[in-house]
C-alpha cells in the first residue's frame, strides 16, 4: 500500500467521525504488517472523558481482531467543513497507545492532504518513549 492511498483511507473514516461538540473530524488508518488496514474515527462524548481518538479506535479495532505488528499509520483532521490548513498529529495518549504496539521506528503521516503531509517516526513524536521494554 503506499503513502497515498494509506492517507485516503484516512480521509475516508475521517467522514465518519462523531463530533457534535468539536466538530473537529479526525480519521487514521493503520496498516498492519500482514497488509490489512484498521481505520477508525473519534467519537466524542458529551461528558468528553469517554471521548475516543481515531488512532486508537483504529488500534483497538486492530487489537480486538488479533493483530498486534503494524507498519505505518496515516492521520487526517480538520474543523467540519473546511481544508486541512494544518497537520493534525496524534495526541500525547495515543501515540503512547500506539507505542506499545509500534515502538519508535514506526512511520505516522499527518496530511494535509494524500500529497501534502508530514512523515515523521513515532520515537520522533515521543521520545523517550515508555513501552514493554522498560518493564523488563
Amino acid at each position: 500500500m503506499t503513502r497515498q492511498e494509506l492517507i485516503s483511507a484516512a480521509f475516508a473514516a475521517r467522514e465518519k467521525a462523531y463530533t457534535p461538540y468539536s466538530h473537529f473530524k479526525v480519521g487514521a488508518a493503520l496498516l498492519a504488517k500482514d497488509g490489512r488496514v484498521f481505520t477508525g474515527c473519534n467519537i466524542e462524548n458529551a461528558t468528553f472523558t469517554p471521548t475516543n481518538c481515531a488512532e486508537r479506535t483504529a488500534l483497538f479495532k486492530a487489537v480486538s481482531e488479533g493483530v498486534t505488528e503494524f507498519a505505518m499509520i496515516a492521520v487526517v483532521g480538520s474543523r467540519e467543513g473546511e481544508r486541512n490548513t494544518l497537520v493534525t498529529s496524534p495526541c500525547g495518549v495515543c501515540r503512547q497507545a500506539l507505542y506499545e504496539f509500534c515502538g519508535p521506528e514506526m512511520p505516522v503521516l499527518m496530511a494535509k492532504s494524500e500529497d501534502d503531509f508530514v512523515e515523521m517516526t513515532l520515537g520522533e513524536l515521543l521520545p523517550l518513549g515508555f513501552g514493554p521494554a522498560n518493564l523488563g
